[in-house]
């Protein structure tokens, strides 16, 4: 399979496209669209993240677990939606930290592509889902490849800042090596999580952590 993706990743990565469970991925998003499911993001856009942010300017990784399901909403960028689209709920949450941390005024604008081009990798466990349907594509290969993601950016980098949101996130700890590596913990930006994901001021500190690695900071604000 030709997979069209960022030039650095395609070389990082290209053991993974070589495997079994990828093929079978591939052809299971085949026959899906053939049989008329809608499946999202669009096509172009399942390997976003990796488009706008290449595997040697990873600074920061925030890792999500599934695209969104609504029409309109996935873009291949975790926690993201277009600027046309209203913002879902956890990203409200995530803007109201990101004010209250920084001391900024946040436009609500969804789009998060500022981030990802400053080294911010918005990594979604699956990169792709059937509309209506969450969490439908976590057994198809997906959390393979993406585990393979964070395996070699352990490997091959390092004091890259991880976020681990949640349960389902922070069980991504054991792929990363934290001699090499800074993880910051929290509970999940959702409103299920009943707001204990404010104050864990992971946007200042994970800025702090850049400085005192010698890199440029990240702009949140958008």
């Amino acid at each position: 399979m030709d997979v069209k993706i960022e030039q650095s990743w395609k070389e990082a990565l290209q053991d993974e496209f070589r495997k079994p469970y990828f093929a079978r991925l591939a052809d299971y998003l085949h026959r899906e669209k053939a049989a008329g499911k809608t499946i999202y993001p669009p096509g172009p856009a399942i390997f976003k993240a990796f488009e706008l942010t290449p595997a040697d300017k990873v600074k920061v990784v925030i890792l999500g677990q599934d695209p969104y399901h609504g029409p309109g909403q996935a873009m291949g960028l975790s926690f993201s939606v277009p600027d046309n689209i209203p913002a879902p709920p956890s990203l409200k949450n995530i803007f109201k930290e990101i004010e209250d941390d920084l001391g900024i005024t946040m436009s609500g604008k969804p789009d998060l592509e500022k981030w990802a081009r400053q080294g911010v990798l918005l990594l979604n466990a699956s990169l792709t889902v059937q509309a209506g349907m969450p969490n439908s594509h976590s057994n198809i290969g997906w959390t393979e490849f993406t585990d393979a993601v964070i395996r070699w950016l352990s490997g091959h980098r390092e004091g890259i800042v991880f976020l681990l949101w949640g349960n389902y996130a922070r069980a991504k700890k054991a792929l990363i090596d934290t001699s090499r590596h800074h993880v910051l913990e929290a509970a999940h930006p959702s409103p299920l999580a009943r707001g204990a994901f404010f104050g864990c001021r992971h946007f200042s500190r994970t800025n702090k952590i850049l400085i005192s690695e010698g890199l440029s900071p990240i702009d949140w604000q958008l």
